[in-house]
């Protein structure tokens, strides 16, 4: 019963963003029909969870797939820069292609693109041509974005540019270096001159939280042709930082301003984490979406580099019924209590010692 509301939900959930995202888009009749066969497809590959479902194994909607641990800039605070992990080869071009291959035949639909900076990894559309009925959302800090990428993502409609940054000039370039924060209204500017769907990822922490969220800020990306935003909460991976962390007040109000935002400037909005109380939990480890490394390495989040097994050995349906997914979806509720930030990233002894339980995967073939 919890599998079959919490796949409800979430159909819900993506079926509601597509809707937003047609509805940004009606000035724009080609990019709106893109979205009407894109939320087609989500459909379909819905069907085919709900038949995995029916045969034992749950899939999630969404992948997120770091395709290189490198990048050009040295962002402070940066989540891919401090989360400890062990130095292995990044998986080749054929590697990322056969991890998408099995998560589309599975069901997964939405793909999170990320790094490091993706881009530097320019063949990334090539492998994301193979697969138009899923959606990619490239998260990139927007220095490498020059005209050769533009012509990528306007041949590629389905591969959606999102901007990475902290609100403001001083606060973005205080984290990711003088000059970003002009750079990234270069983007925007030549992003919408090419008629192209584009959002922005922000970094949200106590301190820019009243910039970040407030009308003002949300108008002026707009003007610049910003049509998603994605509010991701600050996640404590430095020591020191812990105070940066998201009041709890803060935490409910971003989902009431987002509701706001949806009915009175048409646009996606969405919350990372989210409401996790509303779907039971934790959305990782597979109950909504799981993490690739860029090793290969199948792990419940960015924020948790753990894993007992890896695309490389492990086929991806195999993998989704892990021990160490299955006892962390049974253990979702001490996810709950996390006092900010990632839980799973703040037990690191305890989800290590879920992956010596002794048990065998239940999938049905």
């Amino acid at each position: 019963m919890e599998s079959n509301d919490l796949n409800h939900m979430v159909n819900e959930m993506i079926r509601g963003i597509f809707a937003d995202a047609v509805g940004a888009s009606m000035k724009d009749p080609a990019m709106a029909a893109f979205f009407m066969r894109a939320a087609v497809a989500q459909k379909k590959a819905a069907a085919v969870r709900q038949r995995n479902e029916e045969r034992g194994l749950h899939v999630p909607p969404v992948m997120t797939l770091s395709v290189t641990n490198r990048c050009n800039l040295r962002c402070a605070g940066c989540y891919s820069r401090l989360v400890p992990r062990e130095r292995k080869p990044e998986l080749s071009e054929e590697g990322l292609r056969n991890v998408l291959k099995q998560a589309s035949e599975l069901g997964i639909s939405i793909v999170l693109v990320v790094g490091g900076e993706p881009l530097l990894r320019p063949e990334i559309f090539d492998i994301t041509r193979d697969f138009p009925d899923m959606v990619f959302t490239l998260f990139t800090n927007g220095t490498l974005i020059d005209d050769a990428a533009i012509q990528k993502f306007k041949e590629q409609k389905h591969v959606i540019p999102i901007l990475s940054m902290e609100g403001n000039e001083g606060v973005t370039d205080l984290r990711r270096g003088a000059g970003i924060y002009g750079r990234l209204m270069k983007d925007m500017a030549k992003l919408n001159e090419n008629g192209l769907f584009f959002g922005t990822s922000l970094t949200v922490t106590k301190t820019n939280y009243d910039t970040v969220t407030g009308e003002d800020f949300i108008r002026r990306m707009r003007e610049h042709g910003c049509k998603a935003f994605i509010f991701v909460e600050y996640n404590p991976v430095q020591e020191g930082t812990e105070g940066l962390v998201v009041t709890d007040e803060q935490r409910e109000e971003i989902l009431e301003k987002m509701a706001t935002y949806r009915k009175a400037q048409p646009g996606v909005y969405i919350g990372f984490p989210g409401d996790e109380k509303a779907f039971g939990g934790c959305l990782s480890s597979g109950r909504g979406f799981i993490h690739v490394s860029a090793s290969g390495d199948i792990e419940p989040c960015p924020f948790a580099p753990y894993s007992d097994c890896s695309i490389l050995d492990t086929p991806l349906k195999e993998a989704l019924n892990s021990r160490l997914f299955r006892a962390l979806q049974e253990n979702r509720d001490k996810l709950m209590e996390s006092g900010g930030g990632c839980a799973l990233w703040r037990k690191p002894e305890w989800v290590k010692s879920l992956m010596a339980v002794d048990e065998k995967p239940v999938f049905k073939s």
